[in-house]
């Protein structure tokens, strides 16, 4: 739905406060849509391009989507948000979608369910979207800030994310239906709301935003000023990072743009010489081994995705240490119907036909106390046992987690299911598919990526089975339970 209200024009200082603006986004003829919630952020963004309109050559909307969510202050939030664009002349764009339903999972589509964050996300785009080919804009201003990038970039790395990842938002988000840009991206918010203050202009502020529910409000109302105690410019160097990350991973695609093409082959070798047709993927292994190991994961990485898989880090080290140490006619079946095969001279991998389905990884019996390497999860798992645990069984067991598992976390209340302890991290995919937990006396006691309820005189510690030999020695993946 689209209003737009006239004659009215706000007063505003004669001499207006100012705020840094990437405006190398912004190209002049440009038909701008602001997304505006009504919060500080995307105020301030509004206000600033209205300021700057003239001067840039800017055509601006406001558009404003109503989740569906928290009843009667959602709808204040659009009431604020129309009465804005309506007070500076703005053409304005509203709708409202129905987010609860559409974090629910439906079986007969194979949607699983979401978050209400991922699900509110993936219905704010779906809209921009819809805007950009309506062609009422060609492009969208998200307000997403720098504290915005150094929240982002600090949940990914806790996440253990590739670059790509540490890259966080990027100043411009192409789609086919047209650009989504961040001109605030290098602004912190304390400029927005004093800039805001100096304008004696209001906002809306979200009160879910203090519910530490979710995994962002506790990283910015929590996670971020303790880390801050130690480095008062934490936030500014976590945005730097993001640059670097971002140019890292440019750079990356172009070495790899001139590298893959002289290692990856396509089909299977035939006698007297060429390679028939096929969809299996071959890298020569006597080429790849001598590369250093940072390029070795990113063609490895690369092949993969050029299958349709996205391996993590231990499906990639697990492919490296069947690349460099693996025998002929060894192979390795992976998450995603990834599927790996070494020959003397090569590593083929290939998608299984199944869709996706691949046998489960086997369990392993852990002795209580002993130690195991376990290849399937490339890990090397130690357990120590002292009294009381040693009334506990003889033995673990370390398998790939299953429906109905649950879980208490180290400062939970109760059992948890792991399907949504594992929502909650976020982790999909491979990496989903493919996720080991510890299990003794028939309840789970370790489980990768999170701290659960320490068991009495039990201590597990975890580390990644590197490309070659064990290394115990190294960093745990998941903090260790403590006795």
């Amino acid at each position: 739905m689209r209003h737009r209200r006239s004659g009215y024009h706000p007063c505003v200082p004669s001499t207006l406060p100012t705020l840094s603006l990437d405006t190398s986004l912004l190209k002049p003829g440009l038909r701008l849509a602001v997304a505006l919630s009504g919060g500080a952020d995307s105020v301030a963004l509004l206000r600033i391009l209205i300021q700057q309109s003239r001067e840039l050559g800017l055509v601006l909307h406001a558009a404003h989507l109503h989740h569906g969510l928290r009843g009667a202050e959602a709808d204040a939030d659009l009431d604020f948000c129309r009465d804005l664009a309506a007070g500076l002349n703005l053409p304005f764009h509203e709708s409202r979608a129905d987010t609860a339903a559409e974090a629910r999972p439906d079986p007969a589509i194979s949607k699983p369910a979401q978050t209400l964050e991922e699900a509110a996300r993936r219905v704010r785009y779906a809209w921009f979207r819809q805007l950009m080919t309506a062609g009422e804009v060609d492009a969208i201003a998200t307000a997403h800030t720098l504290d915005d990038q150094a929240e982002t970039v600090l949940a990914k790395f806790l996440r253990g994310a590739w670059t790509e990842g540490l890259a966080g938002i990027h100043p411009v988000f192409e789609l086919p239906e047209g650009r989504i840009l961040r001109p605030l991206l290098a602004t912190p918010r304390a400029e927005i709301e004093a800039y805001l203050r100096g304008l004696s202009q209001p906002w809306r502020e979200d009160s879910t935003n203090r519910h530490l529910t979710y995994t962002r409000n506790r990283i910015r109302h929590q996670l971020l000023p303790e880390l801050e105690a130690w480095n008062p410019r934490l936030r500014e160097h976590l945005a730097r990072m993001a640059v670097l990350a971002r140019d890292e991973e440019a750079w990356w695609a172009a070495e790899l743009a001139r590298v893959a093409p002289q290692l990856l082959l396509t089909g299977r070798p035939v006698r007297g010489g060429g390679r028939a047709a096929g969809d299996v993927l071959a890298l020569d292994v006597t080429r790849l081994a001598p590369l250093h190991p940072a390029l070795q994961r990113r063609l490895l990485r690369h092949a993969c995705e050029r299958l349709g898989a996205a391996p993590d880090f231990l499906a990639t080290e697990s492919l490296r240490a069947l690349t460099l140490h693996g025998r002929a006619g060894q192979k390795l079946e992976l998450a995603q119907g990834l599927l790996a095969e070494r020959t003397p001279r090569e590593l083929r991998l290939a998608v299984s036909s199944s869709g996706g389905a691949v046998a489960p990884p086997p369990e392993y019996t852990v002795p209580v106390p002993g130690e195991i390497d376990a290849p399937a999860f490339a890990l090397h798992l130690c357990i120590q046992a002292e009294p009381p645990a040693a009334t506990l069984a003889a033995c673990a067991t370390l398998r790939n987690w299953k429906p109905g598992d649950r879980v208490t976390l180290r400062h939970s209340s109760g059992p948890r299911r792991v399907k949504e302890v594992l929502e909650r991290l976020k982790v999909t995919g491979t990496a989903r598919a493919l996720w080991p937990v510890l299990e003794v006396s028939g309840r789970i006691v370790w489980m990768q990526g999170v701290e659960l309820q320490p068991e009495p005189g039990l201590l597990v510690a975890v580390a990644p089975l590197a490309a070659g030999d064990p290394t115990p020695d190294a960093p745990p993946l998941a903090p260790p339970l403590q006795p």
